[in-house]
């Protein structure tokens, strides 16, 4: 993506917005100010390429809001959960909705079609336009369900300026209707740089939006949509694909499963065989973020960690099931984390984890409450736990994702075999030194804890391998809310097996100590161990002086059927009343 020229900023519109409640609607019908104005600017490619290069630095999320956005997952411990979900929430607490980004996209549109421009470029711009169009309003009815639909600029006494929402089903429809625009006129050469949109990534987005969409209609008979979400898989499953039949990516795979998966997280340059499309960061641009300072930090971050309950999950290397291990419980760190799928070990600290310069790094309960330390996006140096200056590139789409939107979307479907196995979850397995035998039934544990409703045991290992395989990339809260899934949220925050009080226990295996849970501080201490105070009320153990330790669990965590939507702003709802409310807000 290059450089955007500051005189582009006038014509795509900064500071306007769309009057839909907390908009400003002065500036809807004026002409940018500026020397380039539309009859003198839209009239060369380099003109719409220099526009649609803008739309990635205003619509993409920073680095740190991919990887936190996973906070909201059923699978994290926290120094305490938002007001959304352990507090007291209304509309009045919902900030303001913004549609400035959908204007400047429209506005686009409206201006890209000067005749002097071929019309294989104009429509790749196009294309890309109403890629970030689809990805806008996709974003809104996750957020909201019904919204508005906009597919042009608005005049300021614009009768529609003040209408009411438009149904789910007109918008995404019109959400589908973008994307396969997308996918068609959008350039084929793939981009090794993984930074920007191409045809591949826009087939990627389409399967992850369709699938979304389908299990939401799916598993929320309440929206009355149900007998379209077959359809809508169908897509999905299609979209995915046909990004495996082009060939141009595949599994980062070099025979190595103890390091080729955290391999996508911590390198400066994309990974582009698997990382499709990615938030680029490197030293040479001066282009940081503060990804391992967050997850190495008593005070910075909000000491971020998996749960006893989603490690349970992660599979042994022959391919059968941690929970079928008898005592699996109550066994200590160090054998829990023996002879498991590699990614776990790529996705927190465990055995043998070292720091750049050779010291031991165990996971640290100054910086978790679980003792599951999260590992994956964080740098090795110690440099970097104290800076905003961590360069790794952060992944926004990868062709693991696709293969697991295949495979779910055919799942859901009844169409799951050996072949879509083997095309698919094998693949994913053998990257990370696991059997990629496929199920011979159901899995009790996943049923019991997670999901009880399903009966499929592809299905289940299917959500088993994404979980696991996605892990803090951003996207597990959208997959609770498609799956129906939101009172997982209400999970316990459950860490290590402790076997008692007072006893210093080793995480990584070096037969030193780490770490004792007390319930005071002693007064002669073990040279490096940390302390950890079991105060009874915000951390316990679940036996009293032994079990598991326990973060929260003085929290009342609610997730009812009203919180699959968020409440629109009441101070949008003022300004609007034809928008109406939400249920339940």
């Amino acid at each position: 993506m290059k450089s955007i020229n500051k005189n582009i900023l006038s014509i795509i519109g900064i500071g306007l917005t769309l009057g839909l409640g907390s908009c400003t609607k002065d500036f809807l019908d004026k002409e940018p100010l500026d020397k380039l104005v539309p009859g003198s600017f839209f009239t060369t490619e380099k003109d719409l390429e220099l526009y649609t290069n803008s739309f990635y630095q205003r619509m993409l999320p920073a680095g740190l809001a991919v990887v936190q956005a996973d906070e909201m997952g059923d699978y994290t411990s926290k120094s305490n959960s938002s007001n959304f979900i352990a507090g007291a929430y209304s509309s009045v607490n919902e900030g303001s909705w913004s549609w400035t980004n959908l204007r400047n996209i429209n506005y686009f549109l409206e201006k890209s079609n000067d005749p002097g421009i071929s019309q294989e470029a104009r429509n790749h711009h196009i294309g890309l336009a109403r890629f970030f169009r689809a990805y806008f309003y996709y974003d809104k009815v996750q957020t909201y369900g019904d919204v508005p639909w906009y597919s042009g600029t608005l005049s300021v006494d614009d009768p529609d300026l003040y209408k009411g929402r438009d149904s789910r089903a007109l918008v995404m429809d019109s959400v589908l209707a973008d994307l396969n625009f997308a996918a068609t006129h959008i350039r084929e050469t793939k981009d090794n740089t993984s930074s920007i949109v191409t045809r591949q990534v826009a087939l990627a987005f389409k399967s992850r939006v369709c699938l979304f969409e389908g299990t939401f209609r799916k598993y929320h008979p309440e929206i009355n949509l149900a007998g379209t979400a077959n359809k809508w898989l169908e897509e999905s499953a299609l979209a995915a694909k046909q990004v495996i039949d082009a060939n141009q990516y595949k599994i980062h795979n070099t025979g190595k499963p103890e390091s080729d998966y955290r391999t996508l997280f911590t390198s400066e340059n994309p990974v582009s065989t698997e990382v499709m499309w990615g938030l680029v960061y490197n030293n040479a641009l001066r282009r940081w973020h503060e990804v391992t300072w967050k997850f190495n930090s008593a005070t910075y971050g909000s000491r971020w960690g998996l749960n006893k309950q989603f490690i349970n999950t992660y599979l042994k290397t022959d391919g059968s099931r941690f929970t079928d291990v008898n005592g699996y419980d109550t066994v200590q760190f160090v054998r829990e984390v023996k002879d498991r799928d590699f990614r776990l070990s790529q996705t927190i600290r465990t055995l043998g984890y070292k720091r750049s310069d050779g010291s031991a790094a165990p996971a640290n309960f100054g910086y978790t409450f679980t003792g599951y330390h999260i590992l994956k996006f964080s740098l090795d140096d110690k440099r970097f736990d104290g800076v905003t200056e961590s360069y790794n590139s952060i992944p926004l789409l990868r062709y693991a994702e696709v293969l697991l939107n295949y495979a779910e979307a055919k799942a859901e479907l009844g169409q799951m075999n050996s072949s879509v196995w083997a095309q698919t979850i094998a693949v994913l397995r053998n990257r990370a030194g696991v059997s990629n035998a496929e199920p011979l039934v159901a899995d009790q544990y996943l049923q019991q804890v997670y999901f009880p409703e399903i009966n499929d045991k592809y299905l289940l290992e299917v959500r088993r391998e994404r979980g696991v395989e996605l892990a803090y990339e951003g996207l597990r809260y959208e997959d609770l809310l498609r799956w129906k899934k939101g009172r997982l949220l209400e999970m316990q925050w459950k860490g290590i097996y402790v076997p008692a009080m007072g006893l210093p226990m080793d995480l990584d295996g070096n037969k030193t100590p780490d770490v004792s849970f007390v319930d005071k501080i002693p007064a002669t201490k073990i040279p490096g161990v940390v302390y950890y105070v079991v105060d009874g009320k915000a951390a316990k153990l679940t036996n009293g002086n032994s079990g598991h330790i326990t973060w929260r669990d003085d929290e009342n965590r609610v997730f009812d059927d009203k919180k699959y939507f968020r409440p629109i702003s009441n101070a949008d709802i003022v300004l609007n009343p034809e928008l109406k409310q939400n249920p339940g807000w």
